[in-house]
């Protein structure tokens, strides 16, 4: 689709701000006033639609696709449905699946034996290194939230405590509802609920967060090989979502004021 506006602006309303593309009122595709409840997420939006060039491309714009979600909610899911959507993935979290952490950390090993053949010791001790942190961060959403995940060697994945879930649970409850749809975004992305609180709780950047994500991934590549331009455009757009996702989460959970901007085309 062709832009067909020259101006965006911010302006704000009875039901919070709202985004103006020349005089239009922008909406959702259900039709309703796209209104957002805070004034820094609506100056976010906004600029999403002011970068726009010649073509519109929607595929790029995971905020304005986030708020749509929240005002139109095509599923119909309430705060209930989003925190179990997010809790669901503690039971096959990837950085608390430790069986690719043992097999790589034995690099050394199959390498000299000549196995894989494109995983040399340097490479294997570079790998070492990156795949203990996922049991460091682990660590870390003990010391920060009082609770205990296991690792696991199966593909079943670890066995999570009753009180670990309740714990989790209640935390994610402590959100908006607008908060949990970025929340729940982020953690389909990383399929991680352990790397979406480290990258929420600022503990980890999104190029670490996905990096953590794509551990297998990564040392698949090296073994087989990398498919030009195709698995770093795959890297680059898990960031953008990533990146959207966690600053949605942080636009909607928290009061925050900015001056009144007119973006002009």
């Amino acid at each position: 689709r062709k832009r067909f506006y020259q101006n965006v602006s911010i302006t704000q309303g009875e039901g919070g701000f709202e985004i103006n593309l020349d005089h239009r009122k922008l909406r959702t595709p259900q039709a309703k006033l796209f209104t957002v409840p805070s004034e820094a997420l609506a100056v976010a939006v906004a600029t999403e639609w002011d970068s726009q060039q010649d073509t519109i491309k929607a595929y790029t714009m995971h905020l304005t696709t986030l708020c749509n979600t929240s005002l139109d909610n095509p599923t119909q899911r309430g705060k209930d449905q989003l925190i179990q959507a997010a809790a669901k993935f503690l039971d096959t979290d990837t950085a608390a699946c430790s069986s690719f952490v043992r097999w790589v950390t034995d690099g050394p090993t199959l390498a000299s034996s000549g196995w894989p053949p494109r995983l040399h010791p340097p490479r294997a001790r570079v790998l070492y290194y990156r795949v203990e942190e996922p049991e460091m961060l682990v660590e870390l959403q003990r010391n920060e939230y009082g609770v205990k995940i296991g690792s696991s060697t199966s593909i079943m994945g670890p066995s999570i405590p009753a009180r670990t879930r309740e714990v989790l649970v209640s935390h994610l409850a402590s959100y908006n509802t607008w908060a949990l749809q970025g929340i729940e975004f982020v953690v389909s992305q990383l399929k991680s609920m352990v790397l979406t609180l480290g990258l929420i709780d600022l503990h980890l950047t999104v190029e670490q967060a996905v990096l953590l994500s794509r551990l297998e991934e990564t040392f698949q590549i090296q073994k087989w090989g990398n498919v030009e331009w195709a698995h770093d455009y795959e890297v680059w757009d898990l960031q953008a979502r990533t990146a959207a996702g966690a600053l949605f989460v942080h636009l909607c959970s928290e009061s925050s004021a900015v001056k009144h901007k007119l973006l002009q085309g």
